[in-house]
């Protein structure tokens, strides 16, 4: 029971903590100065989302995430949010390469190595199908959090600066809402896929408030670092390279390993995701699925999707707030709940 909650638990975290949010620039986005309630709404929302959605795909033992879309959203709106889903977690993976490629760019390397080392390593998991994704993250995931709050703490305590000290003005506690909304629809792609693999309800809570409890951890200490340095934030593109400004090299190169873990993980959920969804129409083996999709995005990532990202994302925050209040209402309106 532990054990597979702690797998499905490393599979949420893996989803959600993406490049954005692992080079701390989504959380600045949403969150900065008087954030610390907000923070608390989010981890609420986020436990009971993960466990209504994964509670559903458990119930109809899904290998795809349209019957979990149709039970929250409703047969009318479902196929709205079907394209919807396809195309954010489309995009999203395609940002992901190229990220890899940045990444690559950074230690000299040419940026098409790092979007064909992403390529087929991600090939190279789902050999076995989604166990490997599953067995990855379990490896994986615990790195990189306490990688990323080692870092986080010593800054803090190099800094000599207090966790609690920004809890007077609590003024921007609504985006909790968009925050939460926005990494609502990759986790139902995902754990929509998973559904029939899903044992017991123990399992769920387990997963639910295990993979709540550690992002609220995460993100309240990351916030906390990121207002201390408020004003270099400008300067850099990622915000995290700011604490690290004044650290050592090996500490920049071993975060920067960690941000591709992230780009890693977010891409393999996405990539999980809609090869769920198409394998349907396909008789592939998985892994050639995978393949044939990923060879239709890499000349995608010569585009430029920064414009594309800026104009989708907050338009996904808006639509999946509906997405959101059906999820948190759900024991109210479903009466076989």
């Amino acid at each position: 029971m532990w054990k597979s909650g702690f797998k499905w638990m490393f599979l949420i975290i893996g989803t959600t903590i993406g490049a954005g949010y692992a080079s701390g620039r989504e959380l600045w986005e949403f969150f900065g100065h008087g954030s610390g309630l907000a923070i608390v709404l989010f981890v609420i929302f986020f436990v009971m989302s993960c466990n209504v959605i994964m509670t559903i795909s458990y119930k109809k033992s899904s290998t795809e995430y349209r019957p979990v879309l149709k039970e929250i959203v409703g047969k009318k709106l479902s196929p709205f949010y079907d394209v919807m889903i396809f195309v954010y977690l489309y995009t999203t993976t395609v940002v992901m390469m190229s990220g890899s490629g940045a990444t690559g760019q950074a230690f000299n390397f040419p940026y098409w190595w790092g979007i064909a080392f992403i390529a087929i390593m991600l090939v190279l998991l789902f050999l076995k199908d989604i166990s490997g994704l599953l067995s990855i993250n379990q490896i994986i995931l615990p790195i990189l959090i306490f990688g990323l709050l080692y870092v986080l703490l010593t800054f803090i305590h190099d800094q000599n600066l207090h966790l609690f000290s920004h809890w007077r003005e609590q003024h921007n506690w609504p985006s909790a809402f968009p925050f939460t909304a926005l990494n609502i629809l990759p986790l139902i792609a995902v754990l929509g896929a998973v559904g029939d693999k899903v044992t017991s309800k123990q399992e769920i809570w387990i997963a639910s408030i295990g993979s709540g409890l550690t992002l609220g951890i995460v993100t309240y200490v990351y916030n906390n670092s990121l207002i201390q340095i408020a004003e270099e934030i400008i300067v850099f593109e990622i915000p995290l390279f700011a604490i690290l400004s004044n650290y050592p090299f090996y500490m920049v190169l071993f975060m920067s390993i960690l941000l591709w873990f992230a780009i890693f993980t977010t891409a393999a959920s996405g990539v999980l995701g809609i090869t769920t969804r198409l394998a349907g129409y396909f008789k592939l083996p998985f892994w050639l699925l995978v393949a044939a999709i990923l060879a239709t995005m890499i000349p995608l990532t010569t585009l430029g999707f920064s414009t594309l990202v800026s104009i989708l994302y907050p338009l996904y925050g808006l639509l999946n707030l509906y997405v959101l209040t059906r999820l948190l209402l759900f024991p109210l309106w479903n009466k076989n709940g």
